[in-house]
């Protein structure tokens, strides 16, 4: 109980520094001014993602014998989402997702089904930043982010390396990282992948749109993608803080001004947030028809 409050208290504070050190009074007139139609389509947005992801889990499952409908995995994953929207570390969801999916197989292959599908979702993410920023050093953009590229690039290019070498290795986690490599290379995750990750940067996207920031489409494959890696910090409460931070320091280098990433970031985890609001009919719904059938069963009798 005290990291959760530990954890909300870092939130809390990093948004109020952000806000003392960029501008209140702008971030406030983006946030009273928004869209409501691009709001719209940054809902639609990460909702695609959300049931790309629910595929992308049921089949990470079944290629460990875990078999599961579509339905099922939609569930929990709307479940798991909200937990981590509200809950510190932003795995507590999975934890349960993979607790609850255990009457379908060990604890054990549960927990890899869900631990392996939340980092295909960060690969695919990554592999977004490293090929868009590759693409940036070999065609410079209107704005000049070599030193930004460069540094994306080879951290990147090391970890890549890294993580090749690793899967060479005959340990359980060497083999898992082969496993995961294995399901990367096959066209369903490939596609998957995709549509995720362009569903989460253009739900980001529009949501700068919503506040009247003019964002450069190139960043769809630059600095979008390099702000959502910041949600990966554990010390927060849903990313809160330090996506909100990373957005306030890059967007000036897009040519946007502080206030403006910071209310677009804030916009987009309203939008998340609110776009998990389906959970409640998903965990009421078998509630309300079983309730529905019993009424049925009582009358006919």
């Amino acid at each position: 109980m005290t990291r959760y409050w530990i954890r909300l208290a870092v939130s809390i504070g990093v948004i109020f520094a952000l806000l003392w050190w960029t501008d209140a009074a702008k971030v406030s007139e983006h946030l009273m001014s928004l869209h409501l139609g691009w709001i719209g389509i940054s809902l639609l947005a990460v909702t695609g993602a959300t049931l790309s992801m629910a595929l992308r889990w049921q089949l990470t499952a079944r290629a460990l014998q875990i078999q599961f409908d579509y339905p099922f995995a939609l569930r929990e994953y709307y479940i798991a989402q909200l937990t981590n929207s509200v809950l510190p570390g932003g795995v507590t969801g999975d934890v349960a997702r993979a607790f609850r999916t255990r009457h379908q197989a060990d604890l054990l292959r549960a927990s890899q089904s869900v631990l392996a599908d939340r980092l295909l979702g960060q690969v695919a993410i990554i592999c977004v930043l490293f090929v868009g920023f590759s693409v940036a050093l070999m065609f410079p953009l209107a704005v000049d982010m070599s030193v930004l590229s460069w540094t994306v690039v080879l951290t990147l290019g090391c970890g890549l390396i890294a993580v090749v070498a690793l899967s060479r290795f005959n340990t359980a986690v060497g083999r898992f990282v082969s496993f995961l490599l294995r399901l990367q290379s096959q066209t369903e995750f490939l596609l998957l992948g995709v549509v995720s990750s362009f569903c989460l940067i253009f739900g980001f996207y529009t949501s700068t749109r919503a506040v009247g920031a003019d964002i450069p489409i190139e960043s769809l494959v630059t600095v979008i993608p390099l702000i959502l890696c910041a949600m990966i910090i554990p010390l927060s409460i849903g990313g809160w803080g330090w996506r909100e931070g990373a957005a306030a320091a890059l967007f000036p280098i897009i040519g946007l001004t502080s206030s403006e990433g910071l209310a677009s970031s804030i916009t987009y985890g309203a939008v998340v947030l609110v776009a998990t609001l389906p959970v409640v009919f998903a965990v009421l719904w078998p509630r309300i028809t079983g309730s529905h059938s019993s009424k049925g069963k009582a009358s006919s009798q």
